[in-house]
């Protein structure tokens, strides 16, 4: 990025689908009355910008210093089966780093995930054990939220993901929250992270408006490390749509994650609209260089994930542009049950050995 305004540029390109987007502005409409038992809402982060809500799985606490097992944690949200628990028990691990203030203890308790990918196990709870929600509240009933970075920081690039809260006990003192993070061009395993979070608010649907539930600044460090369980394909392989040229340059698939890299022979035009703003021009040219790229996960079984609408980025280089595209999957998929990914048309079969 050669100025401040290519940097602009490449953070409004960093976005979710109009589907997500869609979502996130009806989970803030709605408020209380409205929300399904497991919300996922989209988050952006950017060297600029972080946002997060959330929600998340109450399960056992961790006593006397011993930290919860992550398939514990990690089961419930992705799948139990056999084959996917030991993939949680290959790749996840405890975290155990915490902050408390206000009577409110955040915890992160585990995180697995590739390269690119991970998810990640907050526990908010209160400090005196009593109910979290106030009597006759829930999470079903309250529109639950984490404000400032409300989530972890790795490095300074780019990135989108999903955050949701989960409460699978209305009359405990915790619930916990979920963080499902992509990273657009850097590794992010085997560095250290931040976790920062401020005021746990919720929705009035009275007053129209957020109320704070729990005051307070949560911030703490932990180290990203787990085993990388990704597989690489691709490079140079290349398709044509849209009146261009794409080239792939790399496809990383894991059981919780897929990522594609590819650039395309023509440098995307952004229009001069103001930062965090996308006009109609910007957003055929979102649709061009991302949204239209076409990305198809088949399973052994004969499942096909269409992966089309996945976050990304698009970023200008050298008179082309540089793109990235993919997301944390919904589910752990292990790798002997995946057998191929297409991406433009150009099919890859995965191995899976």
């Amino acid at each position: 990025m050669s100025n401040l305004s290519d940097y602009k540029r490449e953070l409004s390109a960093l976005q979710f689908t109009a589907e997500q987007k869609a979502r996130l502005a009806q989970t803030v409409a709605e408020g209380a009355g409205k929300q399904a038992r497991k919300r996922r809402r989209p988050v952006l982060r950017t060297a600029l910008i972080a946002a997060a809500m959330a929600v998340v799985l109450a399960v056992g606490s961790s006593a006397a210093g011993i930290l919860p097992e992550p398939v514990d944690l990690f089961a419930p949200l992705f799948g139990g089966s056999v084959a996917q628990t030991e993939v949680i028990d290959k790749i996840g691990r405890p975290i155990g780093a915490s902050d408390s203030d206000g009577g409110i203890t955040i915890s992160a308790d585990a995180i697995m995930g590739d390269a690119y990918n991970a998810v990640i196990v907050y526990t908010v709870s209160r400090d005196d054990g009593e109910r979290f929600f106030p009597e006759g509240k829930t999470l079903e009933n309250v529109g639950l939220m984490i404000g400032g970075f409300g989530g972890s920081t790795w490095s300074r690039s780019g990135g989108h993901g999903m955050a949701w809260f989960v409460d699978q006990d209305p009359d405990d003192d915790r619930v916990q929250y979920v963080e499902a993070m992509s990273l657009t061009d850097e590794p992010l395993t085997h560095i250290n992270a931040t976790a920062e979070f401020d005021d746990l608010t919720c929705f009035d649907p009275d007053a129209g408006q957020e109320t704070v539930l729990y005051g307070g600044h949560w911030k703490f460090r932990y180290q990203v490390d787990y085993e990388d369980c990704g597989v690489r394909m691709g490079g140079g392989e290349t398709f044509s749509q849209d009146g261009m040229n794409f080239t792939v340059d790399e496809i990383s698939v894991s059981p919780i994650a897929v990522r594609v890299a590819y650039t395309v022979d023509e440098a995307v035009q952004w229009s001069n609209s103001e930062s965090g703003r996308q006009d109609s021009d910007d957003a055929h040219q979102t649709d061009r260089f991302l949204c239209n790229v076409e990305i198809l996960l088949t399973k052994t079984d004969g499942t096909v994930i269409d992966l089309s609408n996945s976050g990304g980025s698009i970023s200008p280089k050298d008179g082309a542009s540089a793109c990235t595209k993919g997301q944390v999957l919904e589910e752990i998929v292990p790798l002997e049950e995946m057998k191929s990914i297409s991406v433009g048309g150009v099919v890859y079969d995965i191995p899976n050995a």
